[in-house]
């Protein structure tokens, strides 16, 4: 890709300084991690002082000051290497910082963003319950009003940092039978489950941010991929949350969700080209130095077609993703070209390791090379922030109008 066509010198710079972290940090321990399921603290810290936790935010606000181009280059750059370190940086930044900042008060920003911009605690984004998934509309947590605070009660599943988390925002039901109108979003905190380990690197925990009685995490998810990120329950047992709090309008937090959506769908179409992308650097480079019959497997004319199909698509990837994060960057509309972009990239996710894991043949299944743990990785980007299915609906709707209402 032309890269004039979307980057600045200032997206060059960012993409070289994440890959060279990225070599330097992550792809030492990203398979030890992956296998025991840790959670990277100290590259958190690091990540936090590079400024990769708030890079699209103002530095008036504990962020780096960068554009959003450069927040999708850098999860793009990370995921090469490891998804969980960069779904880390995406969760956090679009789902648990961007509601914030879009909706919040200036109160509410100025008390909350830049704890989570500067990456002093991580934040996440409650919106998937046991019975509201595609169907967020179904959300069945409530929020009771009680005068100057509301009362919730209910569980939220799958949460990225539902564990190690400090700040949440949240969605409960305010108003039973208007559906999803009914809905309402909520600033929540809580300690981090993993205090100790904060407290000697130096990130994670900010013992003056106020807690809210009755949060906490609950079971942590034993996962196919991203085994190194945190996902847990959050849970609410007569939460009491005060009413500036409310994060927006009363009623609109369905709305406001689904505007966070269409921004992270940008966030996983970069992370899913990234694991893409690293495959097939990985594959390349096998077909290069892998023998049989007495020559590089490289120069079979069946690893040709594979390797030219993953660079084709790779490309067009890499236009669908930067594209929707121009326009979103520019003001203009994007919601039908991120789930595109979205679709599209999870989808090859899953297509270019699979091919990978083939051209690695018995090495690729086995834990001693990268591509199995890729494999595990891109299929969850077909899930989370929008099924595949959710969003042919989405791009359905966009391109049909009224049609499909």
């Amino acid at each position: 890709m032309d890269d004039s066509l979307y980057f600045s010198e200032q997206h060059h710079q960012v993409r070289e300084m994440v890959r060279e972290f990225a070599q330097a940090h992550v792809a030492p321990v990203a398979r030890e991690f992956d296998r025991s399921e840790t959670f990277p603290w100290e590259n958190v810290k690091r990540m936090s002082e590079l400024g990769l936790l708030g890079v699209p935010w103002p530095e008036e606000l504990g962020g780096a000051g960068m554009d959003e181009l450069s927040y999708y280059v850098a999860i793009h750059e990370m995921a090469k290497v490891d998804a969980s370190h960069a779904i880390t940086i995406s969760a956090h930044t679009n789902l648990g910082t961007s509601p914030i900042v879009m909706f919040g008060t200036e109160a509410q920003r100025r008390c909350y963003v830049p704890l989570l911009a500067s990456g002093s605690v991580l934040g996440g984004f409650g919106l998937t319950e046991p019975g509201a998934g595609s169907d967020a509309g179904g959300t069945a947590t409530t929020a009771v009003d009680r005068g100057d605070h509301y009362v919730l009660n209910g569980s939220k599943i799958f949460i990225t940092h539902g564990g190690v988390g400090e700040i949440f925002v949240a969605t409960a039901r305010t108003e039973p039978g208007r559906g999803s109108r009914g809905i309402t979003s909520f600033i929540v905190t809580k300690d981090t489950v993993d205090l100790d380990t904060c407290r000697a690197v130096g990130v994670g925990h900010a013992a003056d941010l106020p807690k809210t009685p009755g949060v906490r995490a609950g079971k942590k998810e034993e996962k196919m991929g991203w085994r190194a990120s945190d996902t847990r329950e959050l849970i609410f047992e007569d939460a009491v949350v005060p009413k500036e709090n409310v994060l927006g309008k009363p009623g609109e937090g369905f709305i406001n969700f689904l505007k966070t959506l269409d921004a992270g769908r940008i966030g996983i179409a970069a992370l899913s080209l990234g694991i893409a992308e690293g495959a097939y650097e990985e594959a390349l480079r096998y077909a290069g130095v892998r023998k049989q019959f007495g020559r590089a497997i490289g120069s079979f004319q069946g690893v040709h077609f594979q390797l030219a199909d993953m660079a084709l698509q790779i490309e067009a990837g890499r236009h669908l993703t930067f594209h929707a994060a121009w326009l979103k960057q520019h003001g203009k509309p994007f919601k039908k070209e991120a789930a595109m972009a979205k679709l599209f990239c999870s989808e090859l996710a899953m297509r270019a390791t699979t091919t990978a894991v083939q051209i690695f043949g018995g090495y690729g299944y086995t834990t001693e090379y990268p591509v199995e743990r890729m494999m595990r990785d891109a299929k969850v980007c077909e899930i989370g922030e929008g099924t595949s299915e959710i969003q042919r609906i989405v791009i359905a709707r966009e391109i049909l109008g009224d049609i499909v209402q």
